[in-house]
């Protein structure tokens, strides 16, 4: 029997359950903002995930994938942190970007994927997707949310960031770009939204540091920085994410270059909405992998 698809009326209802549901994950304070804990971030590098044509090689970003949730989560494997987030009767939103200049390599995506199932989740319990997730029959009934994307400069919010990744949870996200997106983070208090986000990943291989119009990339403002940002907590991600740019920005036009508008969505998520930390004196950073041109 073909599956109906339900309206956003139903899917707010569901995902008012599905995000009850979903609290069953109590996470330690050390991987989240508290008032005297430092939120756990792990930034990984490699200098082998891309080859001189910007490909990835699937093989190094599962290790670093794997490495990073190891981490993370303070186990002896992968698999084992893993299971610390996903259930086998979940039902998962891997949320991830497809614009066209620098999408969520397809090679992460599988990668994430493949241990959601390793975790026990059938393969018709996942989706990976960016637009039309609010008409996704996975989605839809989600009790878990993977959310991840590539970092780069934004015409309207600064950054694209994990935070901002979320617009697509709403019918009309051109509502969230007044005042530089601002109010990002109130997507994630959505009912729909809500408690379910179980891992973030920011992509950080080529990010784009500068750029110019609503939809402006050249390659001259990409680089092979080769990493990827994990935590539980989104904007304590996207404050490391930022820095690193900031700091390229500097870097490449040899002096401080005020990203406009600011990004001040993230700064926000932290004092406006209480979504997670910004303040890179309460975060935890730990640095795996390679070293050289780290930027932070």
């Amino acid at each position: 029997m073909k599956q109906k698809n339900l309206n956003r009326r139903d899917f707010l209802k569901t995902g008012t359950l599905a995000a009850s549901a979903a609290l069953f994950m109590k996470f330690p304070q050390s991987l989240f903002g508290r008032p005297d804990q430092k939120t756990k971030v792990v930034l990984i590098r490699d200098s082998n995930v891309l080859d001189a044509n910007n490909k990835v090689n699937a093989e190094v970003i599962q290790r670093m994938l794997d490495d990073a949730v190891r981490n993370l989560f303070n186990t002896n494997d992968a698999a084992s942190a893993w299971k610390k987030i996903i259930r086998p009767e979940d039902i998962v939103g891997i949320k991830t970007n497809v614009w066209n200049y620098l999408a969520t390599p397809s090679e992460l995506e599988k990668a994430i994927k493949k241990r959601i199932m390793e975790a026990g989740v059938a393969e018709k319990n996942i989706s990976v997707k960016d637009r039309g997730i609010l008409s996704d029959p996975v989605f839809q009934r989600a009790t878990a949310l993977i959310n991840s994307r590539p970092m780069r400069t934004h015409y309207w919010s600064g950054v694209g960031s994990l935070i901002k990744n979320y617009i697509m949870f709403v019918e009309t996200p051109s509502d969230y770009h007044y005042d530089s997106c601002a109010d990002l983070a109130a997507i994630w208090n959505l009912p729909h939204v809500k408690g379910k986000t179980r891992l973030n990943v920011l992509v950080m291989l080529t990010p784009l540091f500068h750029s110019v119009g609503p939809h402006g990339y050249s390659s001259d403002y990409i680089w092979q920085y080769k990493g990827i940002i994990v935590g539980i907590d989104p904007v304590a991600c996207d404050a490391v994410g930022l820095k690193i740019i900031e700091a390229k920005r500097k870097e490449f036009f040899g002096e401080e270059k005020p990203l406009n508008p600011p990004a001040k969505h993230i700064e926000l998520a932290d004092t406006r909405y209480h979504l997670g930390t910004s303040d890179m004196n309460k975060i935890n950073l730990v640095k795996l992998g390679m070293k050289e041109g780290i930027l932070i």
